[in-house]
């Protein structure tokens, strides 16, 4: 669909880490008729990308992360843009634990996050898009008509994550020491993660998804 303002529709969705950010933008992209970017995807692609190459993660420079950008794309699939590396999928790679590990360090690097920003802005030229990260409603689409900012507690994001990582209920244990992980992210991520001035904020914490996205897919209609 179109809008009818003749510029294609940009909804942004950015929050801290395993707030739901790329669950929550497929199902409204779903659910809008529009292709979902997952801006998280790429730095993913990039860092197994890099982890290709057989060295320590400690030893790499930002150039030589830059030097494999090269070879990560995005193409259009039927709901969500999807990452390519060497022109092959790579989603169940850039999922797996040797990616989550690294990923952090690749996304504070600059000149990355400027190749991933720009990549997605890319996105958005011929297509309308729900794009979700932690920057794309200020730094990447200031002039999104939506910007939305997911919000809920450092225990609740643990819980869930939690919760799809082991299709299980947490133990006390496990849910300090994750909620102790995301705290300190939140802390690095701190400079990158601000909502903009015009973001609807919408409280995760006490509904459901069906709910949130309801809310979200509501308010992007209203804007078309």
């Amino acid at each position: 669909m179109s809008s009818d303002k003749g510029v294609p529709l940009v909804v942004t969705i950015d929050g801290p880490a395993a707030s739901g950010k790329s669950s929550t933008a497929t199902q409204v992209a779903d659910r809008l008729g529009i292709r979902h970017v997952d801006s998280g995807s790429l730095y993913r692609a990039v860092t197994a990308a890099r982890l290709r190459e057989g060295d320590a993660p400690d030893l790499w420079t930002e150039q030589s992360v830059l030097d494999v950008a090269r070879r990560v794309t995005i193409v259009p699939g039927d709901v969500s843009f999807e990452s390519r590396i060497d022109g092959v999928a790579c989603e169940a790679e850039i999922r797996g634990d040797a990616v989550t590990a690294v990923v952090s360090l690749v996304a504070q690097m600059p000149h990355v996050r400027r190749w991933v920003n720009t990549t997605v802005k890319a996105a958005s030229a011929t297509h309308e898009i729900v794009v979700d990260g932690r920057d794309m409603g200020t730094a990447v689409f200031p002039e999104a008509r939506l910007k939305v900012w997911l919000v809920a507690p450092p225990e609740e994001r643990a819980r869930r994550r939690l919760l799809q990582r082991h299709g299980r209920a947490p133990t006390p244990a496990e849910l300090e020491a994750e909620t102790a992980e995301l705290e300190r992210r939140d802390l690095r991520d701190r400079e990158q993660t601000q909502p903009a001035r015009d973001a609807v904020w919408v409280d995760t914490m006490g509904i459901s998804q069906d709910e949130q996205v309801g809310r979200i897919v509501a308010l992007a209609e209203g804007r078309r």
